[in-house]
């Protein structure tokens, strides 16, 4: 008779797993109005307007944001961003664009990223996304509040 034990893998707790996306912005997608809310959003197409999630933002690359602000706990750039980004850990991509300010805790970037800007790094960040939500009168739960034309 031959005994085996059975081998069981230790659980690899990830980021990756409670960073997730939950919503995406097609590329054929032209956005304008405010982004806020708890998730994750990929964008893929064009937005102009304000950013405030509480998760993970990723700019594909053939995303476009314009803003003044972009608020993130995570925020990822292959595409274009015009305007600031305030953000808990960024990555730019090697595809990635960026003209605006940086505040964030991590910052990592692949060769041929752009960036024209000030980066301040800093230990800690508070986004405060919650209270630009209450400040609606509505839950952060997906949040998204359009502009009148």
């Amino acid at each position: 008779m031959v005994f085996s034990k059975k081998k069981t893998k230790p659980k690899a707790v990830s980021s990756a797993s409670t960073e997730r996306v939950t919503s995406v912005i097609g590329p054929g997608i032209s956005w304008k109005g405010d982004l806020r809310g708890k998730g994750g959003v990929r964008i893929e197409g064009t937005l102009e307007g304000e950013v405030a999630v509480r998760g993970l933002v990723i700019i594909g690359e053939t995303g476009r944001v314009t803003c003044e602000m972009l608020k993130a706990d995570s925020v990822v750039v292959a595409g274009a961003v015009k305007g600031s980004i305030m953000a808990e850990r960024l990555e730019i991509r090697s595809t990635g664009r960026v003209w605006g300010d940086v505040v964030t805790v991590s910052f990592a970037t692949e060769e041929g990223a752009f960036l024209r800007g000030q980066i301040r790094m800093e230990d800690s960040i508070d986004l405060d996304i919650g209270a630009e939500a209450a400040e609606l009168g509505v839950s952060e739960e997906n949040i998204i509040n359009t502009k009148e034309e």
